[in-house]
Formats: C-alpha cells, sequence, structure tokens
C-alpha cells in the first residue's frame, strides 16, 4: 500500500510519499516521488497503484517530457499528457493484469507551476486518465493509496490559509496515524515544497529516525488530552450501570 499527501495552500504547495513496498511477504523501500525542475518548469509526481504499472507510466512520461516539454507551458496540459500515458499502459497490460487477478489501480497526485500558469496548482488523476483539479474552496488536500486513518486530522486541523510549516507539521501527523495504524505504511518519508512563483521546488527525505520523537510526543499530547475533556456529559449513562449493578 501507499500514503501519498498533496496540500495546495495560498502560499504553495506541499507533499509527503512513504517509501515502503510490500510484495508478498517481501518488504523493500523505493520512491514514490519524482521531480523535474527546469526553467519556470515545475512539476511533481506521487503514484500509488502496482509498481510495474507505476515505473512504466512515469518513464513513458519522461520520454515524453523530454521531446514536448517546451510545448507545456501550463500545468494541465502536463498532466493531460500523463494521463495518455496512463492509458497507453492500461491498454498495453489490464488483460495480462485481470488474467492474473490484479486491477489496474494506477493513481497519480500532480502538482506544481509552469511559465503560463497565474499559481500553483494541484491534481488527482484517475487510472482511467481523467483529472480533477484541487481548488481554493472545500478540502486543500489530496491522499491517494491508504487514505482512511489520516484523514480526520487533515479535515479538523488544516486549511487553505495554513502556513507551509503548520501543513507540513498536520502533514506528518496524518502520515504518523496511517503509520501506526497500519502495517503496509512506513519511514523513510519523501517531502516535497514548492513556494508560489518560485518555480524551485525543494525535496527531503525524513529517516524514522528524524521523526520518531515527534510522534511520541504527538501521542503524549493526545493521551493527556483524553484526561482533560469534560466528563459531566457522561453521568447519566453512568448512574445507569451503577443503578444496574445494585
Amino acid at each position: 500500500m501507499t500514503y501519498c499527501l498533496g496540500i495546495k495552500l495560498a502560499t504553495g504547495l506541499v507533499a509527503i510519499a512513504d517509501t515502503r513496498l510490500t510484495s508478498g511477504t517481501e518488504v523493500s523501500t523505493n520512491k514514490k516521488v519524482s521531480v523535474y525542475q527546469s526553467d519556470k518548469h515545475s512539476i511533481f509526481i506521487m503514484t500509488s497503484g502496482l509498481r510495474s504499472v507505476r515505473d512504466k507510466a512515469i518513464t513513458y512520461f519522461k520520454e515524453v517530457l523530454e521531446e514536448r516539454e517546451a510545448s507545456f507551458d501550463k500545468i494541465y496540459k502536463a498532466v493531460n499528457a500523463l494521463g495518455e500515458q496512463v492509458r497507453r499502459v492500461a491498454e498495453e497490460d489490464r488483460r495480462a493484469l485481470n488474467a492474473a487477478g490484479l486491477a489496474f489501480n494506477l493513481f497519480a497526485i500532480v502538482g506544481g507551476q509552469l511559465e503560463n500558469d497565474s499559481e500553483h496548482k494541484l491534481f488527482l488523476l484517475y487510472p482511467e486518465g481523467n483529472w480533477v483539479e484541487v481548488g481554493d474552496e472545500g478540502s486543500p488536500f489530496i491522499i491517494i493509496g491508504n487514505s482512511g486513518y489520516g484523514k480526520p486530522l487533515l479535515y479538523r486541523s488544516l486549511k487553505f490559509d495554513s502556513s507551509m510549516q503548520d501543513a507540513l507539521k498536520i502533514g506528518f501527523l496524518s502520515f504518523d496515524s496511517t503509520r501506526v495504524s497500519s502495517n503496509d505504511v512506513d519511514y523513510p518519508i519523501d517531502v516535497v515544497l514548492y513556494e508560489r512563483d518560485s518555480f524551485q521546488i525543494v525535496e527531503h527525505r525524513f529517516e524514522k529516525d528524524d521523526l520518531d520523537y515527534v510522534g511520541k510526543q504527538w501521542s503524549a499530547l493526545l493521551s493527556n488530552s483524553v484526561h482533560k475533556l469534560p466528563m459531566e456529559w457522561m453521568g447519566t449513562v453512568f448512574s445507569k450501570l451503577e443503578q444496574a449493578a445494585q
């Protein structure tokens, strides 16, 4: 499984991707985010799904960039090109995958900014090759892969006008909630930051030793917060319990 999170803020983009790969009983580490950076062309792609189709689609897309990058002046055009390669891989591999009892399940998060984009953009690309864009309203994030455990914190704490520092902090806690709840998501994690109109993507990898103390502190804070919550609302039901015991 995978945990990839993309966040769109007023000031830029924040992305987090885990690196764990699980194949049967085998566990390995592999990068799930790709960055393409040139003059006023800043794109990152995070993927989830079968590694074989992910690698194939990304390889095809790299070839397209080499041949046609100059024609991409807005990032949605690059997303369209990636969608074409996803459909190409689906046509080539779906029959064999279905015969093996596997689904074509390639999802991608694409973010960045190209020279004629008025602002930074964030997209979710589906296995069918179509996409949706994250807007300024509603939830400013996308998760692909193991998404259930980390969403509540994001919904409660993350806003479009959050700072990039707060977004990274909240995003890490969302990853950590997923990690402790699922054995198929784990360190190291790759972080991508993009500041609006900068045309410069920054990457960094965090190992478990870098952040383990943050996760432990968060767990302690959660535990203390539970004890501090009001208790009077429970009085009625516990009085019934006492009466039942008499």
